[in-house]
């Protein structure tokens, strides 16, 4: 399969070589968002540094994302009188921009699931085929 086609939803970092075409996929900054509003929802009083390491990412990352998420207007903070006692809160806005996220890394997946499909389709042709070779020359 050349790289012209795959589809132009995924975005990946080709590495071609005469034989093959591999992918190394990059997290797309809405999928982190995602899963930090799936995070938030299923536990709105985690703390950055928690969601820190469910995420595998630094403090200062996850601070930054929260930043943009409630800039965004996306997730809301309320404190418990306490400065250090946070809990995060989807709003709205947040709850409608998840689930239309949530729909496009859906149609990105299966755009991807179908791309690898005819990847393995190909190789198992060429494996094929190169078995018959080898037993034709025996």
């Amino acid at each position: 399969m050349s790289v012209a086609e795959y589809p132009p939803e995924i975005l990946t970092i080709f590495d071609s070589t005469p034989t093959k075409t591999r992918f190394y996929k990059r997290p797309l900054i809405e999928d982190i968002h995602l899963r930090v509003l799936e995070i938030i929802e299923s536990n709105p009083r985690i703390t950055q540094r928690e969601l820190a390491k469910v995420l595998g990412v630094s403090l200062g990352k996850t601070n930054y994302c929260l930043k943009a998420l409630i800039e965004k207007g996306w997730v809301k903070t309320n404190n418990n009188k306490n400065k250090l006692a946070y809990f995060y809160i989807l709003t709205p806005q947040g709850i409608e921009q998840k689930a239309e996220i949530t729909i496009r890394f859906l149609k990105r997946k299966v755009g991807e699931f179908e791309v690898l499909k005819k990847e393995i389709e190909q190789l198992e042709r060429e494996v094929e085929a190169t078995a018959k070779n080898c037993v034709n020359k025996d």
